[in-house]
């Protein structure tokens, strides 16, 4: 760890170290016992906030976070069976794209019935047993589909008729379809469970498969030439997604090997003169954090106690107005005093001449987090593991209204690339950093932003590896700016992946 700064000022009110001023001692403002008794409380509430959050996500039940986990969950498994299904009909350059950027089928095939298992468990409704059943099914996994149908035998109709019917379809137990109208009675007590798409169009097609009827085959292919035309729609967007995705890797890998290779000449990448260390001493900060983020968190905990229903501006202004405390505090307390304002205090102001470094700064970082994801990908499918649907599930985006869709878009792309990165980065990262190395800074910072989010551990590991490499472009360039745009792109693929899978 190096020294505080702030302890090794001589006489004059402001000396210049490095990019940077700091203050005086004298000049903070939190120095009498009754401000610190108020940073102590807030530091008790902050930290209770986060203890809750902590305990949230790693004991409540991940189906908790979706309010209508059937529908969900019938979404997206139906929809990554049906790209399944039409991947053995796109050219070999796209099933290789999609795979390599998605992750094996086969893969997703067992998750689905994981998921359904877990939602089945929790107790799911009678569409989701069926559905577990036809995953079963479908897999040839015989013994688990009799035991789950076994027992629908105790349940009321029409769940022992969805057993002959599975044991039908399948040939389960030798039992065979006894004649074409059953076939019918099926398809209209089913049409009741199973919306129409994936899951009722297979146990339908198996069934008439095995009947021998034509005309009930003829009759489920009908519907299904729509969906089909929509799939290769949904394919063409997904394949355009992907190549974007690969580009913005290709032409960010080249930059960051330009980085890499220019190492040695620190101002390479450097867009501005701000950045850290930054210009207040680190009590002062801490105490800006830790007031301007317990305003923020009793901000944040009236919307969720009490939601504007449908009112579109006030949702819009909900993240604007959590995190409008700290930026006050901040900008009063930490940037005007050392003659700074919000754009030179944290680089957000760029010289035209410095745009190319700009550009090269943010497409590196941009790849760097591809990289490390896929890698993170990598080492979690050869070890079992992966992260759970409901992490990247998002409502509004899959079903929601036009205006949910662009409440969500705006939260994505605008609001949390730029509040999170002043607070997590511009600020917390920042402060630390004025004593500890930028490893143990960048670290802590990262893990505080990844704990707030409330993810799982996977999805703990994927945002702390975001946050460590935000907080490292903007030690190397000065400026918020890389670390904010690179924020938003992972926002943006994230959110069109979702949409055009789903939506």
């Amino acid at each position: 760890m190096t020294p505080d700064l702030t302890q090794t000022m001589g006489p004059q009110k402001r000396e210049a170290i490095g990019p940077s001023l700091v203050l005086r001692p004298r000049d903070n403002p939190f120095a009498s016992p009754f401000s610190r008794a108020v940073s102590l409380l807030s530091a008790v509430f902050l930290l209770s906030v986060f203890g809750s959050l902590l305990w949230t996500s790693t004991t409540a039940p991940p189906l908790d976070r979706v309010a209508e986990p059937e529908l969900a969950l019938e979404l997206v498994v139906g929809r990554m069976m049906e790209i399944q299904e039409d991947r053995e009909r796109w050219p070999l350059w796209q099933q290789w794209l999609v795979e390599w950027m998605m992750g094996d089928s086969d893969q997703q095939r067992l998750l689905a019935i994981e998921w359904y298992r877990e939602l089945v468990e929790a107790g799911g409704d009678s569409g989701s047993r069926v559905r577990l059943a036809i995953l079963l099914a479908e897999e040839g996994r015989e013994q688990e589909v009799l035991a789950e149908i076994q027992l629908w035998q105790e349940l009321p109709e029409p769940m022992p008729l969805y057993a002959r019917a599975i044991e039908a379809a399948y040939g389960l137990n030798g039992m065979e379809p006894v004649n074409g109208q059953w076939g019918a009675d099926v398809a209209v007590a089913l049409a009741d469970t199973l919306p129409r798409g994936w899951f009722y169009r297979t146990l339908m097609t198996r069934l008439a498969q095995r009947l021998g009827d034509d005309q009930f085959l003829a009759t489920l292919r009908a519907p299904h030439l729509h969906e089909e035309s929509q799939n290769w729609e949904s394919q063409d967007r997904m394949t355009d997604l992907l190549l974007l995705e690969l580009i913005c890797l290709m032409l960010g890998s080249y930059a960051l090997v330009m980085v890499f290779r220019r190492r040695s000449q620190p101002d390479f990448i450097r867009v501005a003169s701000s950045g850290v260390p930054p210009p207040w001493p680190t009590e002062v900060g801490t105490a800006v954090l830790l007031r301007g983020g317990s305003f923020g968190a009793l901000i944040t905990m009236a919307f969720l106690l009490e939601p504007p229903g449908d009112s579109l501006p006030v949702e819009v202004l909900a993240i604007p107005l959590a995190n409008l405390p700290l930026l006050i505090l901040a900008s009063v307390h930490l940037l005007k005093p050392a003659g700074l304002d919000v754009w030179k205090g944290f680089g957000l102001s760029v010289e035209p001449a410095r745009y190319r470094q700009l550009g090269v700064a943010t497409m590196a970082v941009i790849a760097a987090g591809l990289w490390g994801e896929w890698l993170i990908g990598q080492v979690l499918e050869l070890v079992g593991a992966s992260d759970h649907w409901t992490e990247w599930f998002d409502p509004a985006l899959a079903w929601g209204s036009g205006s949910a869709l662009t409440v969500s878009l705006l939260e994505y792309l605008v609001f949390a690339p730029i509040f999170e990165e002043i607070a997590f980065r511009g600020l917390l990262f920042a402060t630390l950093r004025r004593r500890w190395s930028f490893a143990s800074s960048a670290l802590v910072s990262a893990a505080v932003f990844a704990a707030a989010h409330g993810y799982g551990m996977i999805g703990f590991l994927g945002v702390l590896w975001s946050g460590y490499l935000w907080a490292w472009i903007y030690e190397k360039t000065g400026s918020l700016l890389p670390g904010m745009i690179a924020h938003a792109a992972n926002n943006l693929f994230v959110s069109l992946t979702v949409m055009v899978l789903l939506r």
